[in-house]
């Protein structure tokens, strides 16, 4: 294709530097100077090894901790109640006596009765659902988990527990990502709760209440949650082996 010559007044072509083309060539050799140095020191490994990005890791390494201290807390606690055992008084005897009474109603010790055992989980991973569909709408929240929970104790549940670990009035249920965290512990779906009492009552309570009904809504598709309920003869949920002292934050000093 031929072009028409410049019209007489139009503005000059720009011409680059002569400093312009040998400059480009030098720069591109020192990166890749720098890349190459790079490489060589690492020999394969990261440079930045000492960083934790990862989520998973994090909650992990947290799990094992509480999962360490928690066996701390067993040990001095059979520690105590070996010192307790050596010494006598009637004081000492009626302090027991009261303390062995609160225990049970407490948390502090295993129950064993029948009961109802309710499970929620996520929608299906493989599940085909339209883009319209809030994806917060396809997960078990902590609300939901609460709202279950709080339906079997209006129902007069005497003993309850999630995730195989009691549930006590210091417990404290919290959402980290898609996970839950029970006194220090990540889980994953499905969310197992299981409640000891009248199972008359407690399945009463769950109908009546809004929040459960709420949840078993998304029960159809497009959302598909998870939700299993049944009754059983016998059950057990174990003593509370944590703490029992309330966490909560302070304002940091001016």
């Amino acid at each position: 294709m031929q072009t028409d010559p410049p019209e007489s007044g139009a503005a000059p072509t720009r011409q680059r530097p002569r400093g312009w083309r040998l400059g480009v060539p030098l720069a591109c050799a020192c990166a890749g100077l720098l890349a190459t140095t790079s490489m060589i020191n690492a020999r394969g490994t990261d440079l930045r090894g000492g960083r934790q990005s990862d989520l998973v890791g994090v909650v992990s390494e947290q799990r094992d901790d509480v999962t360490a201290l928690q066996r701390d807390t067993e040990v001095l606690q059979n520690d105590v109640e070996a010192l307790t055992e050596q010494v006598s008084g009637t004081l000492v005897d009626q302090l027991q006596q009261r303390l062995d009474r609160l225990a049970t109603p407490a948390g502090m010790t295993a129950l064993v009765g029948p009961g109802l055992v309710v499970t929620l989980d996520d929608a299906p991973l493989d599940q085909q659902f339209a883009e319209e569909v809030d994806p917060n709408l396809l997960i078990v929240h902590q609300q939901d988990i609460q709202a279950v929970v709080n339906a079997l104790w209006a129902g007069g549940a005497e003993g309850m527990s999630l995730q195989g670990q009691r549930i006590i009035s210091t417990t404290g249920i919290k959402c980290v990502g898609n996970t839950v965290v029970l006194q220090g512990v990540p889980y994953s779906p499905p969310y197992r709760i299981v409640a000891l009492g009248k199972t008359a009552t407690m399945y009463d309570a769950l109908v009546a209440s809004p929040q459960v009904q709420n949840y078993r809504d998304y029960e159809q598709p497009p959302y598909n949650l998870g939700w299993s309920l049944r009754e059983e003869s016998r059950l057990r949920v174990p003593g509370h082996t944590g703490a029992v002292d309330l966490e909560y934050a302070s304002p940091a000093p001016d």
